[in-house]
């Protein structure tokens, strides 16, 4: 068998691109607000140059956006100026990034840059950053390649085509998201959020959606911006309150992948607050229930460290454990789950599993320990 290959990933990492741009961008926040910042950024991505925009305020999608496209072959001077509406230039940009392309050739040394970036592709690595993905390294081995990442504090793994297409789904769910009626800021009400809170309560989804299903992509920018980032905790805990009633309604009604990007968002608004927890466990639930049990280890043991009380989340813990092979972590969240209060019976039906796999090694050892 073909030993794996680790190739670290740190110097061609481009987690803030997009950011250190806009410092040396004079229109960049009126181009963000205009625009949207990941489809401005987008535009960065394919080389179409913006040169003018023509603001329409009573109709923003009928505002029309000069711009030419730059590329290597063929530099800005000799590029034809070319006039769309916001909304046919949002969805020239998606259309030339959502293009499926082949991975370039599998690297073969670590100090091969170049090689590197064709075969992971450099649109995804300029990509990644903005929907909340830091790359830390690309593996190798006879089964394939698969990319390590950091997001939102939780390390994840995925094969190198299963990555690139979640991208691609990320920059299709940025237009569906821009062209929803009433994202604008004007829509956010936190006055909404107690009602949101009742009807969650009552399993009605249907109403969570109605309530705030307008609000993420004006708290995605809102986010970005300095009076965002200067919202007292209390505002912060409520809006990531009501990502989180948002994230799990989406779920529960089959969108999973639209829910974990809301509750994604959701952690970010949380921040240190009592309501991450809340958040990272909703997030952990859901990848828990796809069967994504690796996936689901990262926002359970967050959740977990920042204090979710119960046997549930052990329990939880525990199976995912199980199913990923990591037989002495599932004993010790099982444990956990009972000191928490979890019923013996639960906590039975993981040490059950334990021990099927070990048989009387563990059935010694507990008669040993006491444990």
């Amino acid at each position: 068998m073909v030993a794996s290959r680790v190739f670290p990933l740190e110097s061609i990492r481009t987690d803030g691109w997009f950011e250190r741009i806009g410092e040396g961008v004079g229109s960049f926040q009126t181009l963000c607000e205009v625009i949207g910042p990941r489809f401005f950024a987008f535009s960065m991505i394919t080389g179409a140059r913006i040169v003018a925009l023509t603001i329409d305020r009573r109709n923003p999608e009928q505002t029309l956006v000069d711009f030419v496209v730059v590329t290597d072959d063929t530099p800005a001077s000799d590029s034809a100026t070319q006039r769309l509406s916001l909304h046919d230039f949002r969805q020239r940009l998606v259309n030339a990034l959502a293009t499926e392309e082949p991975p370039g050739p599998i690297p073969t040394r670590p100090t091969d840059v170049e090689s590197i970036q064709r075969h992971i592709g450099v649109r995804y690595l300029l990509l990644a950053p903005l929907f909340g993905y830091s790359l830390t390294s690309l593996s190798n081995d006879v089964f394939g390649s698969m990319l390590r990442a950091q997001r939102d504090g939780i390390e994840e793994l995925y094969e190198l085509e299963e990555f690139r297409a979640r991208i691609r789904l990320h920059v299709r769910d940025e237009l569906q998201r821009a062209e929803r009626p009433g994202t604008g800021r004007g829509a956010i009400d936190l006055a909404r959020v107690q009602e949101a809170e009742e009807a969650a309560a009552r399993g009605d989804d249907v109403h969570v959606l109605e309530l705030l299903g307008t609000w993420p992509a004006p708290l995605a920018i809102f986010l970005r911006t300095p009076e965002g980032q200067a919202l007292s905790a209390e505002t912060r805990g409520r809006i990531a309150t009501a990502l989180a009633l948002l994230g799990s309604a989406c779920i529960s009604l089959g969108e999973t992948e639209k829910g974990e990007e809301i509750l994604r968002l959701g952690i970010q608004y949380a921040g240190d607050t009592p309501v991450a927890s809340q958040v990272y466990h909703r997030l952990g639930q859901s990848m828990l229930r796809a069967g994504r049990f690796g996936e689901a280890i990262g926002p359970l043991k967050r959740a977990a460290n920042l204090g979710a009380t119960g046997g549930i989340i052990w329990l939880e813990l525990a199976s995912a454990f199980v199913e990923r092979n990591r037989w002495l972590a599932a004993y010790g969240a099982a444990l956990e789950a009972r000191d928490a209060g979890a019923s013996e019976s639960d906590v039975g039906a993981v040490v059950s599993r334990i021990e099927e796999r070990f048989g009387v090694t563990v059935t010694r050892w507990r008669s040993l320990t006491g444990i």
